[in-house]
């Protein structure tokens, strides 16, 4: 017998045709003699630093989260609390934390955080360092516990917990008094991180009223401790270290939005607002923006105020989400300690708006190519069909070193959309700078529907009805060659999208475009 080597094997016994040793032979020759083209494969290209944690890979994803201010505020009708007002007043005949976290989890929000302690001072839970908390209050006689009903409420459902603990404090005496008071911060801080389970978020800022006492909090110490006790919590400020501020409570992103970041660009309670939502394309940290804003006009529920309607919800989503942030909604529970009716209602509505419109991806239907692939046109694991699956973990990648980068869909019957969606593989780093949506006209000319800037984890885009068989998607420009995970077009029939409502690249992102040239020697189609 020869073998695959070409040597010559000269067995002692003959070798019957079924016998086990003749099948192991068979199977050896087979994959031994594969030519070696159908054996190898391109392995994965190499990210583009920076790259996001494993904790911050999870927070991206989770896409939404509530907000809930709740405290002594909620019940003298203030936002920022006096810090003196008697713990008395703070008693909610009907405080249910579970329906909190239902409104959540049913609404698509997969994570709550609490105002565990608000700029009064009065905290939530019954900590050890003061008796400005419920333990003062006649809710259930001075043995209640918010966080802890929270975080149970929210342990049973599967929704993940964060809290709010605020730096600024105007009942505790030692504030003013820069150490003493650093370590009341940190003692309660170490409470609320380790009597409650898994936390998930740590938020705080660099909150001081105009005119307040003089002192220095210890953000690098406050850092390590909390990423010490909860290893996979992530950390929200103005400047991270985690997650940053996006610049406004509006609850939106620039049009432009980096995950990239330089932390020593930016200082806590005083970073410039458009740095914070724009990022930073030559950033050297990962810390991407989370876009907070309430519901209804303040923080803390007022009888008087009425809540936003679901079609604003549903803009601030495309302006939050769909420009690479998590959008972090306040519904402050109201004065019975339950999130009211009225609200309840907008989410429902928000909920089934966002649904209806992407529920289905029209580009489902198309037949996909591209201008390369990664490993040539076979190769599946890289391939263009890759865009239209869920999720971020597979990707079309081009072959090394080309000049254009496109994705073509082809459609059998034509297909009428206005929302575009693209994803890219975050995991890999952050990489296009700049793309446009192309369709084919009928006099077979390929006519731009829209342009735009940064995608990173998830990008939507609205435009003026489009209906067309043949589209194509162009990356102009990219720090590394670009990877698309997903790709979705859907049709939104409730936001109003004017003709002129895109406006064109401004000057200065020219003069970005050209820096990126001269730094990354990039191709540009």
């Amino acid at each position: 017998m020869i073998g695959a080597d070409g040597i010559r094997i000269k067995f002692k016994n003959p070798i019957l045709p079924n016998s086990p040793i003749a099948l192991l032979l068979f199977f050896f020759f087979l994959t031994t003699n594969i030519h070696p083209a159908f054996t190898s494969q391109s392995p994965p290209p190499l990210p583009i630093l920076p790259i996001p944690t494993a904790q911050q890979l999870s927070w991206q994803l989770t896409e939404m989260a509530l907000f809930l201010h709740f405290g002594t505020n909620t019940f003298t009708d203030s936002e920022w609390g006096s810090g003196h007002v008697n713990p008395s007043v703070f008693n909610p005949n009907s405080l249910n934390a579970t329906q909190w976290v239902s409104v959540a989890k049913e609404f698509g929000f997969s994570k709550v955080i609490l105002t565990a302690k608000h700029h009064d001072g009065f905290c939530l839970w019954p900590s050890e360092y003061t008796d400005y908390s419920v333990k003062s209050s006649p809710w259930k006689n001075g043995r209640g516990d918010v966080v802890g009903e929270l975080a149970k409420a929210a342990k049973i459902a599967g929704v993940k917990l964060g809290i709010y603990l605020s730096p600024w404090d105007r009942h505790q005496p030692s504030y003013g008094k820069t150490l003493e008071y650093n370590e009341y911060y940190m003692g309660q801080m170490t409470e609320l991180l380790t009597k409650y389970g898994i936390i998930e978020e740590v938020w705080l800022d660099g909150a001081k009223g105009e005119g307040e006492k003089d002192m220095e909090y210890f953000f690098e110490d406050w850092f390590s401790l909390i990423h010490q006790l909860q290893p996979g919590a992530v950390i929200f400020s103005d400047a991270g270290p985690d997650t940053r501020w996006v610049g406004d409570e509006g609850g939106f992103a620039g049009t432009t939005c980096w995950s990239l970041f330089n932390r020593s660009n930016a200082k806590i309670g005083g970073t410039d607002p458009i740095y914070s939502q724009e990022g930073d394309p030559f950033g050297h940290d990962w810390v991407p923006a989370e876009c907070d804003v309430s519901i209804r006009p303040g923080w803390f529920w007022h009888a008087s105020q009425v809540p936003k309607s679901a079609r604003t919800l549903l803009d601030l989503y495309y302006k939050s989400v769909g420009r690479n942030c998590l959008l972090l909604l306040n519904v402050p529970p109201n004065s019975s300690g339950l999130i009211s009716d009225e609200d309840i209602k907008v989410l429902r509505e928000f909920s089934e708006l966002k649904s209806s419109i992407f529920s289905i991806n029209l580009a489902k239907g198309a037949l996909l190519s591209a201008s390369s692939t990664r490993g040539g046109r076979n190769n599946t694991k890289f391939g263009p069909s890759n865009v239209l699956e869920e999720g971020i973990l597979s990707y079309w990648a081009p072959e090394k070193q080309q000049s254009k980068w496109v994705l073509y869909l082809d459609f059998q019957e034509p297909v009428t959309f206005n929302v575009l969606q693209i994803q890219e593989p975050v995991h890999m780093g952050q990489r296009i700078i700049e793309f446009h949506l192309d369709t084919l006209d009928g006099k077979g000319e390929w006519q731009k529907v829209i342009s735009s800037t940064t995608v990173g984890y998830r990008r939507l885009l609205q435009f003026p009805e489009v209906k067309s068989y043949h589209l194509r998607l162009v990356v102009d420009n990219s720090r590394a060659d670009p990877l698309v995970a997903y790709v979705g077009l859907y049709m939104d029939s409730f936001s109003i999208i004017g003709q002129n409502s895109q406006r064109s690249f401004k000057s200065k992102f020219s003069s970005l475009l050209k820096s990126f040239s001269h730094h990354f020697q990039i191709a540009s189609m």
